[in-house]
């Protein structure tokens, strides 16, 4: 395969700021510690996460020709991802963020929507995207123009070509089903947070959850589930549940995206299921640990370490 890792979907720009504590009054003035800037999003974070960990990483996506839209291309480059599959047309907004980081990691943030509904995967394209040993599509419920079949026919086509999918959401009520559904047949593993699975199914228990998910197609599901870990629910009846790392948090933006990260990284490294969704935490654990997506993320080395070290909570 030309890739390790292909990452597909959702690319956005964030400003970020910490600490946050409230809005000032009227047209008032509030001093915080630290300002940065990340290229976030379910396939953002992804691919940088991936890349400073050592994959030879794809992005695709799309993204305006504002200013954002050139810095997160930038940003991409700096880290040795390849875009030569990002789109960026002249008409469209970047996705961008502005996100306000309290002191205990939560984030509320203002959000314009923008080129990641846009973006299209066409046939000439299609060779190199699934050009991959791990192909993902983050974002799915967000990419209006992929959701309407082309992801489900980029996984079926990837399936076909021998990759391993993974899949990330974006959802929030059982009425996003429709497009999380057509991708479902072709993924290997499905790595929703626990929040965005219990939408989508009106259940709480994780193991009926992941056995809706598995009837839909998936092989594996794993569950993001924030400070309390993650769950893995394998389709052969394997599964367990791995706690969070032990971490001083200060933000928690991008965190489960950093995750998908780590994942792909242990499926290349060829990781067993236990091993391969701690170092998928470490990923995710080492991210909470700066401002912004990918922050504490430094290496393969740095993060490995830092699972066999770290406190477990």
């Amino acid at each position: 395969m030309r890739y390790d890792y292909m990452s597909m979907g959702f690319y956005t720009f964030d400003c970020l700021g910490w600490p946050f504590t409230n809005v000032p009054v009227g047209g008032g003035t509030n001093f915080i510690d630290e300002l940065t800037l990340a290229v976030s999003g379910a396939a953002g974070t992804a691919s940088i996460a991936a890349a400073r960990m050592g994959l030879r990483t794809l992005a695709v996506g799309g993204v305006g020709t504002d200013l954002m839209g050139d810095w997160v291309l930038q940003r991409l480059k700096h880290f040795g991802v390849d875009t030569s599959c990002m789109q960026q047309q002249k008409g469209w907004k970047t996705s961008s963020s502005m996100v306000t980081t309290r002191r205990d990691g939560s984030r509320p943030a203002l959000h314009m929507r923008g080129a990641t509904a846009d973006f299209y995967v066409n046939d000439a394209l299609l060779p190199q995207v699934i050009d991959a040993t791990v192909v993902h599509v983050g974002g799915v419920g967000l990419m209006k123009k992929m959701d309407e079949g082309r992801s489900a026919e980029v996984m079926k086509r990837a399936k076909a070509k021998g990759c391993i999918t993974t899949v990330d959401i974006f959802a929030g009520s059982r009425d996003d089903m429709a497009a999380v559904t057509r991708v479902l047949p072709y993924t290997d593993y499905f790595m929703p947070s626990i929040e965005e699975a219990q939408a989508l199914t009106g259940l709480n228990d994780m193991s009926e959850m992941a056995k809706v998910f598995l009837g839909l197609g998936v092989k594996c599901c794993v569950f993001t589930l924030g400070g309390e870990g993650a769950y893995y629910h394998h389709a052969d009846g394997t599964n367990f549940r791995v706690p969070a790392f032990d971490i001083a948090v200060k933000c928690t933006c991008g965190c489960g995206d950093a995750f998908n990260a780590g994942f792909a990284v242990g499926l290349v490294k060829g990781f067993d299921p236990e091993t391969l969704v701690r170092f998928a935490q470490a990923t995710s654990a080492l991210n909470a640990t700066g401002l912004g997506s990918q922050a504490g993320v430094e290496s393969f080395e740095h993060t490995l370490n830092f699972m066999k070290a770290t406190k477990l909570k």
